[in-house]
């Protein structure tokens, strides 16, 4: 797009990069759970004749339609290396006792009864080391050396830890400041099964898998995990007007979105294939949604009406059912879901308005639930705080507000710099406000959508 273009109705939502301008649009009612009317192959419209009108749905229920969209993906069991950010499809359940031996828990000395105590071999040998042989059982007055995570011997009543313990001639004793219950039976020994025994469910299906998961797992004998895969999406950014590299100039704008989209999904769980600049390019977006093999198309631009908004075409041309088209939403209500048809039946496309703030909205709206799902993950427990300050509002639509949360996350203080086109307000927010029509007035509690990060 590299000029302007006269847009097809009064709306007007997709330039691709900051300094874009977003207005309203009036909406005609059709059937949008339905494919395009006469959708097919052979039905290729162009932008003078666009697919039918729509009627924008309520924010809430966008997010859950796109939460509904999908199921979650075909498990697949990998090595633990391969698993991290991924989700478990199966609960992890101890395949051993952790631990599985009695061990110090601590440097020190294994001892057998109250003390003082005679060594037990050569009191400057190493003793007892982890992952060393099974160590010769322990007379009562008897001490041995033994060290962090090493076996503790048969007889053994306690571990002294070594600054609690002298020896004073060939005897051991508890140094003069030992606390009182240094050698306490069982003091500093981690005895067997202590975190789980074998066959206790440690994770249930739905845990993301953390390194800490991993870890887990590895400690209680996996060395796979039954896992759903991340989804995997492709991003499209359309637009001649463009660039993507150095400063504007010519009428034409920086790309903002091609360098936020692809992490921001990633941030929300999806393996993001590629990142494809396709320009004002009808055909090269019809083969790019026919081709793709990813789970997710987003695309970023072009879901309005004008001459040069190629989405709602390209998916009228292939059939696609249209899932939502149009949320009641401030900014991003142009934002819109598809189910596609034919050979890429199973699949789905976020069309993201090209503003940038207005692209966020249609990421948390729509993208959000939508990869939630495909994962297998819960929706999220909705979280509340308090504004600090007034919120200005839509007269009709929702509003997504980015603030900031105060010290103790009980409140929010919305940030300037909010327009559709925006990026200032929220690359500092902490999370979006979704602010009732109307507006909302400090101390009122508004839902928050936190970031992914």
């Amino acid at each position: 797009m590299a000029g302007p273009k006269t847009p097809s109705g009064p709306g007007c939502a997709r330039v691709g990069g900051v300094g874009a301008v977003e207005t309203g649009e009036e909406a005609r009612v059709v059937d949008s759970s339905a494919p395009f009317a006469g959708g097919g192959e052979s039905a290729r419209p162009s932008a003078a004749q666009p697919p039918p009108a729509h009627a924008d749905v309520p924010w809430a229920e966008a997010q859950r339609i796109a939460a509904r969209a999908v199921e979650p993906g075909v498990a697949v069991t990998v090595p633990l290396d391969r698993a991290v950010r991924q989700v478990l499809a199966a609960p992890v359940e101890a395949l051993a006792d952790l631990p599985s031996f009695e061990t110090s828990a601590m440097d020190g000395w294994a001892v057998a009864g109250p003390g003082p105590w005679t060594p037990a071999g050569p009191p400057e040998g190493p003793g007892a080391l982890a992952g060393g042989a099974e160590p010769e059982p322990l007379a009562d007055g008897r001490a041995v050396r033994i060290a962090t995570g090493a076996r503790v011997p048969p007889g053994a009543t306690a571990v002294v830890r070594d600054e609690r313990a002298e020896l004073r001639g060939e005897r051991l004793h508890l140094t003069p400041g030992a606390p009182s219950g240094s050698t306490d039976p069982g003091t500093d020994i981690r005895p067997r099964g202590q975190e789980c025994r074998t066959g206790a469910r440690l994770l249930p299906a739905g845990t993301p898998v953390t390194p800490p998961v991993l870890g887990l797992a590895a400690a209680a004998g996996y060395d796979r995990l039954t896992v759903i895969p991340r989804p995997r999406v492709e991003v499209l950014v359309l637009g001649d007007e463009l660039l993507h590299e150095g400063l504007p100039s010519g009428g034409r704008i920086r790309d903002a979105l091609g360098p936020m989209v692809g992490p921001w999904l990633s941030a929300l769980g999806a393996e993001v294939l590629a990142t494809r600049r396709l320009g004002d390019d009808p055909d090269a977006l019809h083969e790019a949604v026919t081709t793709t093999g990813a789970d997710l198309v987003v695309t970023t631009g072009g879901t309005a009406h004008g001459p040069l908004d190629h989405v709602r075409p390209t998916l009228h041309r292939i059939g696609a059912r249209l899932l939502v088209d149009g949320v009641e939403v401030r900014p991003g209500h142009p934002m819109l879901l598809a189910a596609l048809a034919g050979a890429q039946r199973g699949r789905h496309l976020v069309g993201l308005p090209g503003n940038p703030l207005a692209a966020v909205s249609g990421l948390l709206t729509l993208a959000g639930p939508l990869l939630r799902a495909r994962a297998g993950l819960p929706e999220p427990e909705p979280v509340r705080a308090t504004l600090t300050a007034d919120a200005q509002g839509h007269p009709r639509d929702t509003r997504l507000v980015p603030v900031i949360r105060t010290a103790d996350g009980s409140g929010a203080t919305p940030l300037r710099w909010t327009g559709p086109a925006m990026l200032r307000g929220i690359a500092g927010a902490s999370a979006l406000a979704a602010v009732a029509p109307g507006g909302a007035s400090a101390g009122m509690s508004v839902r928050l959508l936190e970031l992914p990060w």
